[in-house]
C-alpha cells in the first residue's frame, strides 16, 4: 500500500517533471547527485526520482547541506501560501520571522510570542520544517540580500544591514554558503541597470498569476486616508511607522503586469519587514489557481471567478491600526468611516519629515480619541478602550497570533462583536477561511449571485467552500449591487473603511 509520504513525493515529482510554476515557493527540490536545491519550475533536466528529496523551506535544504541553484534561484520565488493556510505554531513562526521578529527580539522573543521556550521551539520547527528559527531567519535574510543585490545599486554594506545581518562579514559568509557566490558575483548576474532616486529602494514583488490588481487597488482607493495614503487605479502608497522610524511604501503595477515596490526607510534594518508588510497587504503569496479552481467548481460561483480571476484579500499594514479602523467602521458606510478616520488621523496623527501623515499611536487615541471621534458614547469608549489595551499590552494583536486565541481576546473586549473580530483575523493574520455572515454587503452580493441572502442558510452553504471562505467573501463583496440611497452612495464592498 502506498503511504502518504510516497504519495506526496509522487505528486511533487510530477510537478517538477511538468516544471509547474504554480508550486514555486511551496517547496524546494534537493538533488543528491548535484548537491543543489531548485524551485519546482527549474528549467534544468529533471533528476531521477531516487535522487530527489523535497523540503518545505530552502532553509531546510541548506541545513541538509545543499546550496541554491544558480539557474532558477529558488529564493526569488513567491512565498508559500501554507503559512496563511496553516494556523499551527510553525506557520505562525514563519509569519513572525518574515516580520523581522528574530532580528528585533532574537529567538527568545520569537519563542515568547508563540508561548514556547527557545529550546522547544527549535525542536518543533526542526521537526516540522527541517530547520530551526535561526536557520529560517538566516534564509529569510539571504533572500532579502539577494533581492537587493540584483534589484538595486545599494552598496554591499547597506545591503547587509538592510537584509538584517549583524555585520558585512556575516552577510558575505551567508551569501557564499547559500548561493556559492560572493555578493559581487550574485549582483553581476542581474539583467540591466537599476536606477533609483536618492534614498529610494525599488524592488520587484514576485507573485503568482492571475492577479486581480485593479480590484485591490480600487479597494485601497475607496478607503485611502488623505495625507497618509494615496491610491490610483494602478498604485497604492502610504506612510507608516516601523521600529526604526517613519517609512513610506508604494506598490505599483507596471504596463507588463509586474508589481514593483518602492520604499523609503529611516533605518535600513526595517526594509525586510516592510517588504513582508507589502506582500501581506496585497496577498501576494496566495495560490490563485488553487483558489479559483476550488471556487469555480461550484456552479453559482463559476461566473464570479470567470469575471474576476485571481481575486485577492487585502491584508493590513499594522495590526493595531487595523483594529481601530475596523471598529470605527462598524455599522457605517465606507464613505462615513473614511471621513471619521481622516479626521482622527489629521488631528491625532504625527507628521513625517516630508509632510506625510502617520496613523495616530494607540496612546494618542486612548488619551484624546474621545475629543475627536463622533457617535454613540459607548462606541467611542470601546474604541479608546481598545487603544488603551493595545498600548499597555493588555491586548495582544500580531500577525503571528493563533486565530482562535486572537478571536477570543477580541470578543472579550467591550464593543467588539463577531464581525469585527473575524474581519480583523482575515486582514491581520491573512486567514483564508473567514466568513462574515453579519456583513450586509456580502449578503447582498450573495443574493445577486443566486445564493441564500440570509445569514444562517448562507453560512451553511459556504461551509462547502472551506478552506477558502475569505476569497468567497471577497467575491461576494464585489458582486454586491450598486446602492444609490443616501446612506450608501458608492458600491459597497463591505461595511467598514480599511
Amino acid at each position: 500500500m502506498t503511504t502518504q509520504v510516497e504519495r506526496e513525493h509522487d505528486e511533487r515529482y510530477r510537478a517538477i517533471s511538468a516544471r509547474d510554476t504554480r508550486f514555486d515557493g511551496q517547496f524546494v527540490t534537493a538533488v543528491r547527485s548535484t548537491g543543489i536545491y531548485c524551485r519546482p519550475s527549474c528549467p534544468a533536466r529533471t533528476p531521477k526520482p531516487e535522487n530527489v528529496t523535497f523540503y518545505p523551506t530552502s532553509a531546510a535544504a541548506h541545513e541538509a547541506g545543499y546550496r541554491a541553484c544558480k539557474r532558477c534561484l529558488p529564493e526569488a520565488a513567491p512565498g508559500s501560501p501554507a503559512w496563511n493556510l496553516r494556523g499551527d505554531a510553525a506557520a505562525r513562526a514563519m509569519r513572525l520571522i518574515a516580520a523581522g521578529v528574530v532580528e528585533q527580539e532574537g529567538v527568545p522573543g520569537l519563542a515568547g510570542r508563540l508561548g514556547y521556550s527557545p529550546r522547544h521551539l527549535t525542536r518543533l520547527l526542526t521537526a516540522e520544517l527541517g530547520a530551526g528559527p535561526l536557520a529560517l531567519a538566516r534564509a529569510h535574510r539571504a533572500h532579502t540580500a539577494r533581492m537587493l543585490l540584483v534589484g538595486t545599486d545599494l552598496p554591499i554594506s547597506e545591503v547587509a544591514f538592510s537584509a538584517g545581518f549583524a555585520s558585512i562579514r556575516q552577510c558575505n559568509e551567508t551569501i557564499r554558503e547559500v548561493f556559492e557566490m560572493t555578493p559581487g558575483q550574485l549582483r553581476a548576474r542581474r539583467r540591466g541597470h537599476i536606477a533609483e532616486a536618492p534614498g529610494i529602494i525599488d524592488l520587484l514583488l514576485p507573485h503568482r498569476t492571475p492577479m486581480d490588481a485593479s480590484g485591490i487597488f480600487a479597494w485601497m482607493a475607496a478607503r485611502a486616508l488623505p495625507g497618509m495614503e494615496v491610491a490610483t487605479e494602478n498604485s497604492f502608497g502610504r506612510h507608516l511607522r516601523m521600529p526604526g522610524g517613519p517609512a513610506h511604501l508604494e506598490v505599483r503595477q507596471t504596463p507588463d503586469g509586474t508589481l514593483r515596490l518602492r520604499v523609503r526607510v529611516t533605518r535600513l534594518g526595517d526594509l525586510a519587514p516592510l517588504v513582508s508588510t507589502a506582500r501581506r497587504l496585497f496577498d501576494l503569496d496566495a495560490d490563485p489557481t488553487a483558489i479559483d479552481q476550488a471556487l469555480s467548481a461550484h456552479r453559482e460561483l463559476a461566473p464570479l471567478v470567470a469575471a474576476i480571476p485571481g481575486i485577492r484579500v487585502p491584508g493590513a499594514a499594522d495590526p493595531h491600526e487595523m483594529l481601530i479602523r475596523a471598529m470605527v467602521g462598524q455599522q457605517i458606510t465606507v464613505v462615513a468611516a473614511r471621513t471619521a478616520l481622516t479626521t482622527l488621523t489629521e488631528q491625532l496623527g504625527e507628521r513625517t519629515a516630508d509632510g506625510g501623515l502617520l496613523f495616530p499611536t494607540m496612546v494618542a487615541i486612548a488619551e484624546h480619541g474621545a475629543e475627536v471621534l463622533r457617535g454613540p458614547a459607548a462606541r467611542i469608549r470601546a474604541i479608546t478602550g481598545a487603544a488603551a489595551a493595545l498600548a499597555s499590552g493588555d491586548l495582544v494583536l500580531t500577525v503571528g497570533d493563533d486565530a482562535t486565541e486572537q478571536r477570543a481576546r477580541l470578543l472579550a473586549m467591550p464593543g467588539i462583536g463577531p464581525w469585527t473580530a473575524d474581519y480583523v483575523r482575515m486582514r491581520v493574520i491573512g486567514d483564508p477561511d473567514v466568513f462574515l455572515p453579519g456583513d450586509v454587503a456580502m449578503r447582498a452580493g450573495a443574493a445577486a449571485a443566486g445564493l441564500p441572502g440570509e445569514a444562517r442558510p448562507l453560512t451553511d452553504w459556504a461551509a462547502r467552500i472551506a478552506p477558502w471562505r475569505s476569497y468567497l467573501t471577497a467575491h461576494l463583496w464585489r458582486a454586491a449591487p450598486v446602492r444609490t440611497s443616501r446612506t450608501a452612495t458608492t458600491k459597497t464592498l463591505s461595511k467598514e473603511s480599511s
